[in-house]
């Protein structure tokens, strides 16, 4: 199967098919990451753009790891010593960069449908690194990636997805990925951070993590996102953690070998306690060494 898209904008609209296709080739790139020699010369000629609007470590840094590992050429943008500081638009942006004969864009932007805008636009590929409160498919991509590799499959797994639903583009990701792979899934937070009509999108709601994590074989907890928060969500920090924050009490309601995820930063001592973000059943590390496989899965099937 060859994966007909010009672009990777969201999971919604992906097909089951080109998402097993993504995570298969995701599969054989892991395995070149083991290698002392960890590059392919695949993309040998190619050049891809970063465009991050946003500040960012682990995406900007998978992304760039995942470009040169495929012997393509990288170009890094910074919003923060470009020309938008003098008033250009992102697409003049986006279309200067592309007339340097670049032949794809990472894009990472605060306003949702920033991507889908440049993929209509252009005519090179665009990928979506993160929009808004809208998605961030190659998170949502090696999410599933890993509960794979550590469960054998996705269909029938229950997860529990807990915390800043209402802010969170991975959730909405994950949300779609799994529910299309077959993975019951409930979401868990406080009233003022569940979208409203989120249920529409296949998820049962709880407002209590208990009910969430009762029986669960996967355990995603989201960041408190203070920084897009316009208005007070939350009470106090401390009631948060009161009641939405994993505990090792609590966990003991869900499966003996529940893995917990966190696609980052971790708060610590927040949603998260030190001991259970270091600990065995934690995959969190996994997560970041696992994105570079997808991304690099990604940008090869966009470009071959």
């Amino acid at each position: 199967m060859k994966f007909e898209k010009k672009d990777l904008l969201d999971l919604k609209s992906l097909s089951v098919d080109e998402i097993n296709l993504i995570l298969d080739t995701a599969k054989s790139f892991h395995e070149i990451l083991e290698r002392p020699i960890k590059k392919v010369p695949t993309l040998r000629g190619k050049t891809v753009a970063n465009l991050f609007f946003e500040p960012s470590t682990r995406t900007k840094l998978s992304f760039e790891l995942s470009v040169k590992r495929l012997n393509a050429d990288l170009i890094n943008f910074s919003s923060s010593t470009s020309s938008v500081l003098k008033g250009e638009s992102l697409i003049d942006t986006a279309r200067n960069i592309m007339s340097m004969k670049v032949d794809a864009l990472i894009v990472r932007h605060s306003s949702a449908g920033a991507a889908h805008i440049l993929a209509r636009e252009l005519p090179i590929s665009v990928i979506n690194a993160g929009d808004g409160a809208h998605e961030h498919p190659t998170q949502g991509l090696l999410d599933l990636y890993s509960i794979k590799e550590k469960k054998g499959k996705i269909a029938s797994l229950n997860v529990a997805i807990i915390g800043d639903i209402m802010h969170s583009r991975v959730a909405r990701s994950d949300i779609w990925g799994l529910s299309k792979l077959g993975a019951k899934v409930k979401v868990c937070g406080p009233p003022t951070l569940i979208p409203k009509d989120i249920e529409k999108m296949g998820v049962k709601v709880t407002y209590f993590i208990e009910e969430a994590l009762s029986g669960c074989d996967v355990v995603i907890m989201l960041r408190l996102q203070r920084e897009r928060q316009k208005t007070a969500f939350i009470s106090t920090i401390e009631e948060y953690r009161e009641f939405f924050a994993l505990s090792e009490e609590k966990l003991k309601l869900a499966k003996p070998d529940a893995i917990i995820m966190h696609p980052g930063p971790v708060n610590r001592g927040v949603e998260l306690p030190v001991a259970l973000a270091d600990s065995s059943r934690s995959i969190i590390l996994e997560q970041v060494t696992n994105g570079i496989a997808v991304r690099m899965a990604v940008i090869y099937l966009l470009l071959t």
